[in-house]
């Protein structure tokens, strides 16, 4: 009998399915990560051992550079309707005359650090406009024409009853009259408590809150089979 032939196959593999569950798996990345917001100025913030998240939402930051510029940042992504309440509200009481595309600028934009008197010139710009504008910062040295009062006041009545998180963002060499200034803002609006954002580092070797993490991180372990 003559002997039967068998096929032979090739050893080389189709890659093309694995590109496209790479790429798939890279769109989903791409479009599911929250990217940072801009910065106006950069602030080199403290550091301390707490390891508390900031919240995302429902939160009122106050920022602060060394050179004492304040920037009022409301946290609102999922309820824009407060931020339009406060540019509403902050319009009427100061007289400003924005317009409703001006408005609707602010809802879309993430920090304010201008005098009332420059919020419509700064408002009428485009998003890449207002990026390349270097914000002198709210006005806040006067405590009589202190301006973060009423940006303040405005967002504790947008949010409208909610918890509200109050944020304190200043910066490593920052003067402290700058910080002080900043909370007599808060104290006309009855705010007694609030949170420091600081850069996170590890607990120092032996204390406390070391031997305490160590042995949650102890405890957390997985166990290993030999």
């Amino acid at each position: 009998m003559p002997s039967v032939k068998i096929p032979k196959h090739t050893t080389e593999n189709d890659m093309t399915p694995f590109v496209d569950i790479a790429f798939l798996i890279l769109t989903f990345f791409i479009m599911a990560t929250k990217m940072k917001p801009p910065e106006p100025v950069e602030i080199v913030t403290p550091h301390s051992v707490s390891t508390d998240k900031l919240p995302e939402n429902d939160a009122l930051m106050i920022e602060f550079d060394a050179n004492g510029r304040v920037f009022f940042t409301m946290l609102a992504e999922a309820n824009p309707d407060a931020k339009r309440y406060v540019i509403e509200n902050v319009n009427s009481n100061r007289n400003l005359g924005l317009t409703d595309a001006e408005m609707n600028n602010f809802v879309k934009s993430y920090t304010i650090g201008v005098p009332f008197t420059q919020l419509k010139s700064f408002l009428s710009q485009s998003d890449e406009a207002q990026k390349k504008i270097v914000q002198p910062g709210i006005p806040v040295r006067d405590s009589a024409a202190n301006e973060l009062y009423y940006w303040v006041n405005a967002g504790i009545k947008g949010f409208q009853g909610r918890k509200i998180n109050y944020l304190i963002k200043g910066d490593n060499s920052a003067a402290y009259p700058d910080f002080k200034r900043i909370l007599e803002a808060f104290k006309r609006n009855d705010i007694f408590k609030f949170q420091l954002v600081t850069s996170p580092q590890e607990a120092p070797v032996g204390s406390e809150l070391y031997k305490k993490r160590a042995g949650q991180s102890q405890t957390e372990a997985p166990a290993t089979s030999n």
